[in-house]
């Protein structure tokens, strides 16, 4: 199991356009739902990305965060003026 902070040092790892943690990236562990908010902001908008375990694993030992990554690509879309 990973901690918020971990996962969150990883996100700006392998995205660090993104932001700084605790600033640009939040991340907090929803215990009921067994899944993670990734909370992601820049310049004003902000996208919520929700990563459930299987996904977390897989960021955090193979460095594969599909799904986070495609949320980040929309969140660059949105700062551009380029939504769908």
């Amino acid at each position: 199991m990973y901690t918020d902070k971990e996962l969150c040092i990883k996100s700006r790892e392998l995205y660090p356009k993104v932001g700084e943690c605790s600033i640009d990236i939040n991340v907090v562990h929803d215990d009921d739902k067994k899944f993670r908010v990734v909370d992601l902001k820049k310049d004003g908008h902000e996208l919520k990305h929700y990563l459930e375990s299987p996904d977390t694993d897989n960021c955090m030992e193979e460095n594969q965060c599909v799904s986070l990554d495609l949320e980040k690509n929309q969140l660059r879309k949105n700062i551009k003026g380029q939504q769908f």
